[in-house]
This record gives structure tokens, C-alpha cells and sequence, in this order.
């Protein structure tokens, strides 16, 4: 299974696109930093209390804490501002939030690299600000037991206030601050030795307080990438190839493009770092005028290698693959399925597949970049500090250390702007301009550039013995790898059957909490996939197509046996050996939902069904557990129409219970979405779907009930952002079949499909 482990920077640089390895402080790569004079970045006041990078105190007892993750309206800051400020005993009226920068200083406590994604930031960093909180009530503690003379053991802290009970004493936060007679300090093991509260104690933990980003992103203040203005900016409209990758320009004739007013220059990148090809930027003085310039721009090209591939003849190449018996590496590799298959009583055998999917946030993708002297200042929304920083420099020919990101709310992400190609025209652009350049996309070079969720086959083989228990799993994933893509060898796992690293976030979800004696899990990287199509993470990652096949199978076999299907699941989460602990929590959440939907409860009208599906999304080591039951309707036609969705998750320790339910409704919603109507093409090396009108999300007519059963009890914080995505399709598909008998094993589902299936 994946480990987070902290990324290496011991290697040297390699700009290939295959291997573009990105350090970080750890042997002095100080990204954006290292190159600067010391005024180049005013420290705060000298007044203020800063007891941590994470947060400064002033004067005025205002509270500043820096979120070191980037905010694309999950209001991940306030969580941190929160958890930080139940500890240091804050008043909430008190606190503000502010974007890091790339500065190493914050990086991950845990990953050892800037990074968003995964669901990740809260149960990684829960730790870290708790203890950030309480280290700054301990000093400020002290320091005014000094100051009025009392012992600290009787001191009292509430709301920014330290009062000593028995004197009636006290002192403000902004009062200790401002006397300046803060001297306490903590070594590394000194924090690691705080104890902390227990739940029983906590008073702002789980409580949902007005979030801290609403007011300015509601009267306008809040900064997004696309709102930077500079003096003496201009901008880049990019146009993009007729394939997605592999292109080569080979001429350019601005001659049409001259005649737009305020036009400068016709950019084509060369990129070293390999995130693009085949793209030039039309530089003018305003965004519409770069507009006119670029489509009056005639570019001859090679398109490359690609240029035939197609989403039929990526499947071919993947079934292909998947049937040779050395292809790939093995993720999980538990007993012997073959032979168990061998001697099975049933043997059952399915593929599944998934289409390309295409992120589109409301925010299109931009970047401004501008060089000072030897830095280049680049102001983005962004995910992946660390590695932009590195793709940034990589574009400018620079070294890293003289980059400087200035982190802006991003107008969303959901693993989109993991990437930093947006980069890469605006630094160029500036470079050949010299003048600082907004890039801006269009909707368009977004859908046919997006670093897309990656078209997936998937086979898998099921074997019951004669009491209709299941006793042999074996399955293969197929799909282009998108961390091997990043080049960086920290954030790949190590197969269990030693054949060399393989990237587990193709496969994660695959080594499910369900207790099978014979089991196997293939990952088999589909490198012309890979290479056409060069893919990205995704909200929900993995687990948003291989739950679509386990979860599907799971029910194929229940039925295949004459088993109720939850009690089938029930059956299989008995906690056994390696599954304990994470079983009994999924088996809850199962319950929870079959419970609140009355899953069984009566018999339901002809064409309607309920299906099910529990998940331990994201990766196994950092699970959440989640579970859903689908209700729907299903016409003669094949229509579907989605009653219900009813979804129990286990969040551990809830930070804020309403963003909570909202961002599990969210990713319900955007996991239908996927499940049932977004869909991307590949022709002839290029993307089809230019807009929202040929790649069509979910509508808000198209939205069912949505009811959420939130379990907190007190165990580590988990992750909400992105499971629920992953329990949807599969529950869908499985309530199609107990509707009208049909069994879809490809995605998304299409009243097509579900017709072809019913008369099959």
C-alpha cells in the first residue's frame, strides 16, 4: 500500500518530462528564497508573537494563521485557523487567514512538500497546528504568570483572555504581546511531549463556526490568480495543437496577427520540462486583443506521434496488456487466486471500464509571471507549490531557489491545478516580452490540455467454494500512471513482488478492507494512454474507478450466490488479520446507511431498486470510510432517474460539522456526475470536447435528495472531501440492476446502455 513519505531531493535535476525530480530544503533547494536580499521579504513587526511558522499574534491580539494548503472553497484555512485556535485559546473574532507562499519553511510537517490533494490536510496536519495552538497558550501562559505575579498552574485561558481566578488578574493576548516578555521556547521533542485536549474538552473543535474566507470571497477583496494586476502587464492568449501531446511547431505566421492593435509578439515555447508541446502564446496589451491575435495566427505543425491515437484504440492496447501474464507489477499479492480459482464451484469474470474525465474548476486556468532582476514572481492558484516552483523555474531556465509563487485562493481545483502548465506560456511569455504576462485560458485550451482523469479497463475474476463464500479475487488495472508523470520517485510504491516502484494511486482502493484468502491486485501502466494522453489526478483519484469495479463485483457475486448484497458485504468485514479496526469502522458505515435509508425496510414499486456500496477511500494507511445506498427508478427506455442518495461516512473527529455535510453532499454530487453523465473522447490524437456543451457535468434539475449521516467518534480526523465521490457510481449501478435486472460495467451510465443491458 502507498506511504507518505517526505520527497528526496538527494538527485540531481533532470528536466526530461519522464523524470522531472523536484528537491526540496532538505539539501538546500530553498525554493523562491535562497536568491533573495534579506529586505526582499519584510519579516513581521518585531512586535509581533510568533511562537510558530504557522501563525503570528500581534499587538492588537489579532491572530494571523498561514495555511500552508491551498483553498479552492473547501475553506481548508479556516479548518487550520480552527484546530490551531481550539489549542491556543483564541476568541474566533480574532482569527484571520492568509496563504503560504513557496517558502520550505511550509512545507508539510508530514510529506515534506507543499501539496494539496487527496484529502489529505486535515487528518496530516491536525497534529502539527494542535500543537503549533498549544505551544503559543503555554509562552503566553507564562509570560503572564510573570507579568501579575501568579503561579501559571492556576492561570485560566478563554477566548484571547489569561485570568487567575483566585486574584480576579488578567491579561489579554494583546496585552502579553504587547509587553514583550514572551521568552518561552520549544525544541522539536518538547512539542512532540504537549498534551494535548481530549475531545471531551474541546469547546471550537466541532463546532461550526462562521468561516473565516466568506466575507472577502462575498464583497469581493479575495484575491483570486486571475484578479492579479501589475504595473506595465500585458497579456498571453495560448494556442494549443489539434493533438494533446507530442506536437511540434513548424512555422508560425503572424502576419494576420500584426494587424490587431496593441499586439507584441508571437511566443513559441520551448519547453524543457516537457508539460507542453506544440504551443505558442499570442502576447498584446490586453486580454481581447490577445484573443484576436491568437486566432489570427496561422501555425503549420508536426503532430507527432499520437496523432492517430483514439479512446478505441487506447482499450485495445489496454486489453492487450492486461493479458499478458508478465505485464505490470503486483499491488497486492495475498495467496494464490489461480489455483483457488481452479478448484472454485462458481467462477465469475467481469470487465470494467471508465472514460476519460475532464476537471473544468469555474476559475480557468492562469498565471501571471514576472521577472525582478534575477527573480521571477509567479501569481497563481495553485496545489503543488513545491513541484511548480521547480516546472516554473524549469520553463525560465533559472534555478529554483529564484522563484517566488505568491499563493492566491484558487477559483477551484479538484487535482487540476496539481499542475503547473499554465506556467509555463507566462513565464516565457515575460521572458521573450520583458514585461510581466497574464496568461489566461480559455475554456476550450482548458477541456483539450486538462491533465485528465485517465480512461481506465479493468478485469477481475471471482471464485466462490460450494457454500457460496468467496474465496479467490484476482484483479488487473489498467491505466496511464499520472504520479509517474510528476517524476517524482518518493510518491511512487515500492510492488510487493519487487519488480520496481509502480504508482499506487491507479491502484489504491483495490486492497479493500474486505477479508478474501486469495487475493491479487495487478497495476499495468498503459503507456500509450500514458503518453497521448497524459493524465492527472482527479478528485477521488484511484478509488473513483477501482471501487467502480470491486463495489460492482462485489454485488455480482452476492447475486450469483443468492445473497442479499449488504449482508454479503457485512459478511466479508470480519475484521480478520491485517483488516481489523478498518473493517468494523466500514461495516458501521454500511449500517448507517442502510438504516437511514431504509435499505430493506419495504418492497419497493416495479423499476425501482436500491443498491449499495461501502468504500475505505483514499489510500488503505489513510482510509475514510464511507458508505452509500442509491435509490432509483428506471424506465422502459433506459432512462434513470436518481430518487435518492443516502451516504454515512465516518470523519473521526469532526473539525466543522457543516463544512463537513457540505463537502460530502458536494462530492456525492460530483461522483453522480461522473457516474452518469461526463464523458471525454479522444479522435485522432486530440480531445473532442471543447465545452460544456459537448462535455456536459451534472445540472441542478438533474440533482436528487441527498440525505448524509455523519459519524464522529473521536478517532483521528479523516478526510471528507473526496470519498464520497467514490461510493456513488457503483451503488448506482448496482440499484440499476436491482431496478430492471440490467448490469452496466462501463462509465458513464447511459439510458443506451441501460436498454442495451435490459434486453440483453
Amino acid at each position: 500500500m502507498n506511504q507518505h513519505v517526505k520527497t528526496n531531493s538527494s538527485v540531481a535535476t533532470d528536466l526530461s518530462r519522464r523524470s522531472f525530480l523536484v528537491g526540496t530544503a532538505a539539501t538546500g533547494l530553498v525554493l523562491g528564497y535562497a536568491g533573495l536580499p534579506d529586505s526582499a521579504f519584510a519579516a513581521a513587526a518585531p512586535a509581533n508573537f510568533e511562537p510558530s511558522v504557522w501563525y503570528a499574534i500581534a499587538p492588537d491580539g489579532l491572530v494571523t494563521v498561514t495555511c500552508g494548503k491551498a483553498d479552492m472553497g473547501q475553506h481548508i484555512a479556516s479548518t487550520m485557523a480552527q484546530i490551531l485556535c481550539e489549542e491556543l485559546g483564541a476568541a474566533w473574532k480574532d482569527m484571520r487567514v492568509q496563504l503560504a507562499s513557496n517558502d520550505p519553511k511550509f512545507n508539510d510537517p508530514v510529506l515534506g512538500a507543499q501539496i494539496t490533494g487527496g484529502s489529505w490536510s486535515t487528518m496530516m496536519n491536525f497534529d502539527a497546528m494542535s500543537r503549533a495552538g498549544a505551544a503559543g497558550r503555554i509562552a503566553l501562559t507564562e509570560a503572564a504568570a510573570t507579568a501579575m505575579g501568579v503561579p501559571a498552574k492556576e492561570l485560566v485561558v478563554r477566548d484571547s483572555v489569561v485570568m487567575h481566578p483566585k486574584s480576579k488578574k488578567q491579561m489579554t493576548y494583546a496585552e502579553i504581546v504587547k509587553s514583550g516578555k514572551i521568552t518561552k521556547s520549544f525544541t522539536p521533542d518538547e512539542l512532540k511531549a504537549i498534551t494535548l485536549k481530549t475531545p471531551d474538552q474541546y469547546t471550537m473543535i466541532g463546532v461550526s463556526v462562521p468561516q473565516l474566507d466568506i466575507p472577502s470571497k462575498t464583497n469581493g477583496t479575495a484575491k483570486y490568480g486571475i484578479d492579479t494586476m501589475l504595473p506595465g502587464m500585458v497579456y498571453g492568449k495560448v494556442v494549443t495543437p489539434p493533438v494533446r501531446f507530442g506536437a511540434t511547431v513548424t512555422a508560425v505566421d503572424d502576419s494576420e496577427a500584426k494587424k490587431v492593435p496593441g499586439f507584441i509578439k508571437a511566443v513559441t515555447l520551448d519547453d524543457k520540462t516537457g508539460s507542453t508541446s506544440g504551443w505558442v502564446v499570442a502576447v498584446a496589451n490586453t486580454y481581447a486583443n490577445a484573443r484576436k491575435a491568437a486566432d489570427a495566427l496561422k501555425i503549420s505543425y508536426d503532430k507527432g506521434p499520437y496523432a492517430n491515437v483514439s479512446t478505441d484504440t487506447i482499450i485495445t492496447e489496454a486489453m492487450r496488456l492486461q493479458a499478458q501474464d508478465d505485464a505490470g507489477q503486483f499491488f497486492v499479492k495475498d495467496g494464490d487466486p489461480a489455483a483457488a480459482l481452479a478448484g472454485a464451484a462458481k467462477v465469475l469474470e467481469a470487465e470494467y471500464t471508465t472514460s476519460i474525465n475532464i476537471h473544468a474548476p469555474l476559475e480557468p486556468m492562469n498565471a501571471t509571471a514576472e521577472f525582478k532582476g534575477d527573480i521571477l514572481h509567479i501569481y497563481s492558484g495553485n496545489q503543488f507549490a513545491t513541484r511548480s516552483g521547480a516546472i516554473a523555474a524549469g520553463a525560465a531556465g533559472i534555478d529554483p531557489k529564484f522563484v517566488v509563487m505568491h499563493q492566491a485562493w484558487l477559483g477551484g481545483g479538484f487535482g487540476r491545478r496539481l499542475d503547473a502548465d499554465m506556467m509555463i506560456p507566462a513565464v516565457q511569455a515575460a521572458k521573450a516580452v520583458g514585461k510581466p504576462v497574464k496568461v489566461i485560458y480559455s475554456r476550450e485550451n482548458d477541456m483539450t490540455m486538462d491533465y485528465s482523469r485517465p480512461l481506465t479497463y479493468q478485469k477481475v475474476k471471482a471464485g466462490l467454494d460450494s457454500n457460496g463464500k468467496l474465496i479467490a479475487l484476482s484483479h488487473d488495472v489498467v491505466s496511464a500512471w499520472p504520479t509517474a508523470r510528476w517524476g517524482i520517485p518518493d510518491f511512487l510504491s515500492p510492488s510487493v513482488d519487487k519488480k520496481g516502484p509502480l504508482d499506487s494511486f491507479t491502484v489504491n482502493g483495490a486492497d479493500f478492507f474486505y477479508t478474501v484468502p486469495n487475493h491479487h491486485v495487478r497495476a499495468i501502466k498503459n503507456e500509450l494512454a500514458h503518453n497521448a494522453t497524459p493524465s492527472g489526478q482527479l478528485r477521488s483519484v484511484a478509488p473513483g474507478w477501482t471501487f467502480w469495479a470491486v463495489e460492482s463485483m462485489i454485488d455480482e457475486i452476492a447475486a450469483a450466490s443468492g445473497q442479499d448484497p449488504a449482508q454479503f458485504r457485512i459478511a466479508l468485514l470480519d475484521g480478520k488479520g491485517k483488516n481489523d479496526g478498518g473493517a468494523q469502522r466500514l461495516r458501521n458505515t454500511l449500517l448507517a446507511a442502510m438504516g437511514l435509508s431504509g435499505y430493506g425496510a419495504k418492497k419497493l414499486p416495479k423499476g425501482e431498486g436500491m443498491g449499495v456500496s461501502c468504500v475505505s477511500s483514499q489510500e488503505r494507511a489513510t482510509a475514510s470510510w464511507t458508505a452509500c445506498v442509491a435509490h432509483v427508478a428506471v424506465a422502459e427506455t433506459g432512462e434513470v432517474t436518481v430518487k435518492k442518495l443516502t451516504v454515512a461516512t465516518d470523519v473521526g473527529t469532526q473539525v466543522h460539522p457543516d463544512n463537513i455535510r457540505a463537502q460530502v453532499e458536494g462530492a456525492a454530487l460530483w461522483g453522480l456526475s461522473l457516474a452518469m453523465y461526463e464523458k471525454a473522447t479522444l479522435k485522432d490524437g486530440g480531445i473532442e470536447q471543447t465545452n460544456f456543451d459537448s462535455y456536459r457535468p451534472l445540472r441542478m434539475s438533474q440533482v436528487p435528495e441527498v440525505a448524509i449521516a455523519v459519524i464522529a467518534n473521536g478517532e483521528k480526523a479523516t478526510g471528507v472531501g473526496e470519498p464520497a465521490v467514490t461510493v456513488v457510481a457503483p451503488a448506482l449501478g448496482n440499484a440499476i440492476y436491482n431496478a430492471c435486472g440490467a448490469r452496466l460495467r462501463s462509465l458513464p451510465i447511459t439510458a443506451a446502455a441501460v436498454k442495451a443491458a435490459m434486453q440483453a
